[in-house]
């Protein structure tokens, strides 16, 4: 399938955004841990979260996390510390996204996990049972998601856990929230030294919550304003919360060096509220930010400053390999077949300087399985009207009601 894009007139919508995937998957496991009962509010409906969903509520002796790598790293930990043998597996590409650094903490500590495949890579067989837990030392400039797996299961551990991260660490925001949430849930869990996190084995209790929307859903609104030419054009985005522990809630502070001002209705703690985007006419004409804590922004972010003319030089993007796809291989093709000319070193940084090859006709968008291609690329429409994108539907993964999204702001969308 492919979508053609055709923009507004005028940007004037109020959207609400899907749930937040990061909060929704994590307080699951947090759920779990705690012995059941009513299921969060709020979940997110995307394809990562439902098969967390489905596996936590049948524990079948094969769980099947198809193309979710949130599901694959979270539910790998929790099977660890659940009674019972079970066989996690998922999609091709699934199969070949590197798992080792997670099955060796979880052996560390005690773990009976053996690879059903390829060393080093799902499927796993998973028997689980009590973990000691204790002293543990893993690398700082893994995932974020492996760390997290291990935290979340911690208090549950027998000594509890004492998390130490060697050399550099990323994605730190998404380590906070997981520490936030475990808090809400009752769990004792705080950074004891710069580099050191100490959980005690106390148990989670049962609890309410209510997920936030989604921050990284909201990037692609924050894009669409930033290209759109109208200077009285608006735009409301509903359920964010002023001040959110979601990293990529950072999209306000970057988006603002790109003409765009955010406007909170009310900036109450933790309250659910909207947020108004407007132009302010102002635009850096060179853009260098270190993406480490935020990675799924990339995309985002060098589709919308090549379409501006922004040159840019963005860092950090070291754990974009092994997503969904090649991150940074995929933008640097998809780009050129627009007329972009990217340069990257080592997979870690990306860089554009003005450099452009004559774009190819009627392009079409591949989206490599990747959600975040296909969502990073839609918003170039009201650039470039008439904007093709292959296998559209990939969105599923983290925000279903994309494209009814975009047609409920005035965006046509035509079939091919």
């Amino acid at each position: 399938m492919q979508y053609i894009l055709y923009p507004p007139r005028k940007l004037d919508a109020t959207i609400t955004l899907p749930p937040s995937k990061s909060i929704s998957n994590r307080a699951l496991v947090m759920h779990a841990l705690a012995g059941g009962g009513p299921l969060p509010e709020n979940l997110s409906d995307c394809d990562d979260t439902q098969v967390m969903v489905g596996a936590l509520r049948d524990m079948p002796p094969t769980i099947d996390i198809k193309a979710a790598g949130t599901a694959m790293r979270f539910m790998s930990a929790y099977l660890a510390v659940t009674p019972g043998e079970h066989l996690i597996t998922g999609t091709e590409r699934m199969l070949h996204r590197p798992i080792s650094v997670l099955v060796d903490a979880l052996r560390y500590l005690g773990a009976d996990i053996e690879y059903a495949g390829e060393e080093g890579f799902p499927p796993l067989r998973i028997r689980g049972r009590r973990l000691d837990g204790g002293p543990l030392v893993i690398p700082g400039d893994v995932s974020s998601q492996y760390i997290s797996a291990l935290l979340m299961i911690a208090p549950t551990l027998g000594s509890g856990l004492e998390l130490r991260l060697a050399g550099e660490i990323i994605s730190r925001p998404y380590i906070d929230l997981t520490l936030w949430l475990m808090g809400k849930f009752g769990a004792e869990a705080e950074w004891s030294d710069i580099d050191t996190i100490t959980v005690k084995p106390k148990p989670y209790v049962p609890r309410q919550w209510v997920i936030e929307n989604d921050w990284s859903a909201a990037s692609y609104w924050y894009e669409m304003m930033a290209l759109s030419e109208g200077g009285d054009d608006s735009l409301a985005l509903c359920g964010l919360t002023d001040g959110s522990m979601q990293g990529d809630s950072s999209a306000r502070y970057i988006f603002s060096l790109l003409g765009v001002k955010t406007a909170f209705d009310s900036t109450g703690p933790g309250a659910l509220t909207t947020v108004r985007l407007r132009h302010n006419g102002r635009r850096l004409p060179r853009l260098e930010y270190d993406f480490v804590n935020s990675p799924d922004m990339v995309q985002t972010f060098v589709v919308c400053c090549a379409a501006l003319g922004i040159r840019f030089r963005f860092t950090g993007l070291q754990t974009l390999k092994i997503k969904e796809t090649d991150r940074v291989e995929a933008l640097k093709a998809e780009m050129r077949k627009l007329g972009y000319v990217m340069r990257d070193t080592d997979g870690r940084e990306l860089e554009w300087d003005g450099e452009r090859c004559e774009p190819q006709a009627d392009a079409a968008i591949d989206t490599y399985a990747d959600h975040r291609m296909a969502m990073a690329f839609a918003p170039l429409a009201l650039r470039r009207p008439g904007l093709r994108i292959n296998d559209p539907q990939v969105v599923t993964k983290s925000y279903p009601g994309f494209w009814d999204d975009l047609r409920r702001a005035g965006f046509t969308i035509e079939e091919a």
